[in-house]
């Protein structure tokens, strides 16, 4: 019976938990302190909400149902309450008081202006997801009559412990509650494109280049091509025997479109990817067991020994 895993950042379903599909996760809990959030498990700090949630895994293990996250920690012997997440860290130097300091921070901006409708000249592709905060819902084809979007068109608030929406009223104190907070608006449609554009973003930056990293195993290449955040619901990757087509747009108005060719030969069917906080992995089944000196054909080779096996984390 399928299983949904609980791990922080991971989410798969999965069959068996010694499967060959690496679970990606989180192990600790989330930390918001001074306007900042991230993980404990890792350094990032980002200041708004949806840059922590692209915040990329940092540990490799298993799938699981039982949600093994520390609900509290402690530092310099501070005790932290249960189901509280803010980190425990020691309390900052006093300031004088000033009269910026009496006007209370938003913790998150508000949202940029989206389009309420989806740009009709621009193709719907079946699991896409809602961009609407809260919804969720998954495009599936077909006629699109009977849609409910349940949403928070607000942005969230992280103040003094407690967590919520600025568009309605329910506060909680535990992570999960919050990301569990129903939407306290209704749409008759969901939100999968939008306009196609960042209208706040000013033109579209193209970008010719970007960093990348491989490394491989006698059925297998998995190469790194940085690039943050990266748009989920409109990326395409299209793998071919001897090349990768590639159309990245990110949610901060940049787009990396090439067509990447390989030094050798790959299975199609069986090679994939995952899209990160922080840059799109591919994994490529080899065609055959032939080690690969450089990830691109049109690369010179350095005479460098490219590493076989599992790379650290990046």
């Amino acid at each position: 019976m399928a299983k949904k895993c609980v791990h922080k950042g991971c989410g798969k379903t999965y069959e068996d938990e010694g499967a060959a599909d690496d679970c990606v996760y989180h192990p600790g809990p989330p930390v918001f302190h001074e306007g900042q959030k991230g993980w404990k498990c890792c350094k990032p700090r980002v200041l708004t909400f949806d840059e922590f949630l692209a915040i990329a895994p940092c540990t490799t293990g298993k799938h699981s149902d039982v949600d093994d996250t520390p609900p509290s920690d402690a530092a310099n012997g501070t005790p932290v309450q249960p189901g509280a997440l803010e980190e425990s860290l020691p309390a900052p130097a006093p300031r004088r008081p000033t009269a910026q300091a009496a006007t209370p921070r938003a913790d998150a901006p508000a949202p940029p202006p989206e389009s309420e409708d989806d740009d009709p000249s621009i193709a719907l592709k079946a699991g896409m997801t809602c961009r609407r905060r809260a919804c969720g819902a998954t495009y599936k084809d077909g006629d699109r009559d009977g849609e409910s979007c349940v949403h928070h068109p607000g942005a969230p608030i992280f103040h003094e412990g407690s967590k919520g929406w600025s568009c309605c009223k329910r506060r909680v104190l535990e992570f999960d509650q919050f990301m569990n907070i129903e939407g306290c608006k209704t749409k008759a449609r969901h939100l999968f494109v939008g306009s196609g554009k960042k209208s706040n973003q000013g033109e579209e930056e193209k970008l010719e280049t970007v960093r990348n990293d491989f490394y491989q195993t006698s059925t297998s290449i998995v190469a790194s091509l940085f690039l943050k955040k990266i748009e989920k619901s409109t990326a395409v990757i299209e793998f071919q025997p001897t090349q990768v087509k590639l159309d990245l747009r990110t949610t901060d108005c940049k787009r990396y479109q090439t067509e990447v060719p390989l030094f050798g030969s790959i299975k199609p069917e069986e090679s994939r990817f995952r899209i990160l906080g922080t840059k799109l992995e591919l994994t490529l089944a080899k065609a055959d067991g032939a080690s690969w000196p450089v990830l691109r054909s049109d690369d010179k080779p350095t005479g460098e020994i490219i590493q076989a096996g599992r790379a650290g984390m990046a």
